[in-house]
């Protein structure tokens, strides 16, 4: 029997988007409830010489959730948490299964999933793993990649392939590149495969953690702060998170609080988490040598705390997306960047972004995100495909220049469709000829995810 495959236009008019603002709508979707149902529909597809794009929730920020051409697989039904195991500190789930839910599932035990993306509600975890996605606490844990055990993932002609990370310490076993299968479909973006059960590592809730959001008069003081908690031996943070003056104008009225340093140039949010009480009067005095002041600190202390200035934290991406939505329709939409630098090189990347910006007479942008990493935001609003092009033009030029620092053209959304033209400004001939390789290994036909990556 085959997969049901819905048609109905107005059905699929709900799976013609993702949060880039790309829109095009598929011939067909599938919504299994099951890896068997995975492994029909793509048996099914290869038998019609179909392509196939796996969505999660669809936040993607790149249009890789978007289908280029013939079929979207939706994998939200397959939401289940099909075992936690406490002692090993192991999650098995399926990819449908949102990040958020996880989280409340694993709290009883004291554990939790370390990649954090600030849309944790609106997440899964097979999207979370296809763009190898991260968030704020990245700075302490990482991306998703490393708390990625094992993978069961359903391969373009429907056989399925189990991946398992090895457990040794050392290993000597040919290229690097062949070592390690899980390492191969992480940040893929269905490109190799459709992930269908994912086993995950936890870690254990730290005892306390504290926030706080530090206000400065200047920008530069901000991002030297930033710079000098990473080299700090005295504090620990576990993210530091910065937004420009318009950025933090969003996160002020989040919070109703206009009373919160209103001619702050730079804002920066930190959580130090550890066993011991957190060093508050040390985050205080170093924030004093930048120009801050007790007065324009807010403290986030306890589980609800900390809940609302993740609230906080998303307010100014979906803020964004609102300024973006009247546009859609004739062409425009949100463009962030994604882009990297090693993180003392932040403010000077950051300083010649906008340089750039100018002088291709873009409006500036409303810049945050995980500086703690050296790895910002740009947002522009594009109101039209002139607009885009015009935007376009300056994110390409910044990406050059940022290379030139040793960074990368993506930090944590992956490349999707919107970020393919730039892949070739970083990896050169050899390196692309390697990924095309293993593009034609795992899908000779290039029938899944088309327009993802390559």
């Amino acid at each position: 029997m085959s997969t049901t495959l819905l048609r109905d236009p107005s059905a699929l008019e709900g799976y013609a988007r993702d949060v880039s603002g790309l829109r095009n709508v598929p011939e067909a979707v599938a919504r299994p409830e099951s890896r068997d149902e995975v492994v029909e529909l793509l048996r099914q597809a290869a038998a019609e010489r179909r392509c196939v794009t796996a969505a999660g929730a669809q936040t993607s920020t790149t249009g890789a959730s978007v289908a280029a051409r013939d079929w979207l697989l939706s994998l939200r039904p397959m939401a289940r948490i099909l075992d936690i195991d406490p002692v090993r500190r192991i999650a098995r789930v399926e990819p449908g299964v949102l990040i958020g839910d996880l989280q409340r599932a694993c709290a009883p035990h004291g554990l939790f999933f370390a990649p954090d993306p600030t849309s944790e509600e609106e997440c899964t975890v097979g999207g979370a793993i296809a763009c190898n996605a991260s968030g704020p606490r990245t700075l302490r844990y990482g991306p998703t990649r490393p708390h990625v055990r094992a993978l069961t993932v359903a391969l373009a002609d429907g056989s399925l392939y189990e991946a398992r990370r090895p457990t040794v310490e050392k290993n000597t076993v040919g290229y690097l590149a062949a070592q390690d299968a899980v390492d191969w479909f992480v940040g893929s973006e269905g490109t190799l495969g459709i992930v269908v059960d994912a086993e995950i590592a936890l870690l254990p809730v730290p005892p306390r953690v504290l926030g706080l959001g530090v206000a400065f008069p200047t920008e530069a003081g901000a991002l030297a702060f930033i710079v000098d908690a990473r080299r700090s031996a005295v504090v620990h943070p576990r993210c530091l998170e910065f937004f420009d003056a318009a950025s933090f104008e969003i996160v002020r009225r989040a919070m109703d609080d206009a009373a919160w340093a209103p001619g702050a140039q730079g804002m920066v949010y930190l959580e130090d988490a550890g066993a011991d009480e957190p060093p508050l009067d040390a985050w205080l005095a170093l924030a004093e040598e930048h120009g801050g002041s007790d007065a324009d600190v807010r403290a986030f202390d306890g589980e609800q705390a900390l809940r609302e200035a993740r609230r906080l934290r998303h307010a100014a991406p979906a803020a964004m997306h609102e300024l973006a939505a009247p546009f859609l329709a004739q062409g425009g939409r949100r463009m962030s960047t994604d882009w990297a630098v090693p993180y003392p090189l932040a403010a000077a990347a950051l300083a010649e972004a906008r340089r750039i910006t100018a002088a291709h007479g873009v409006s500036p942008a409303v810049t945050y995100g995980h500086l703690g990493n050296g790895h910002p935001h740009q947002n522009f609003i594009a109101r039209n495909p002139a607009d885009v092009k015009q935007i376009e033009g300056a994110i390409a030029e910044t990406l050059r220049a940022v290379i030139a620092m040793g960074g990368t053209v993506a930090a944590e959304h992956g490349i999707g469709k919107v970020k393919s033209k730039w892949l070739g400004l970083q990896l050169d001939a050899r390196a692309m000829a390697v990924a095309r390789a293993l593009k034609h290994e795992f899908d000779p036909e290039g029938r899944l995810a088309p327009g993802n990556i390559l």
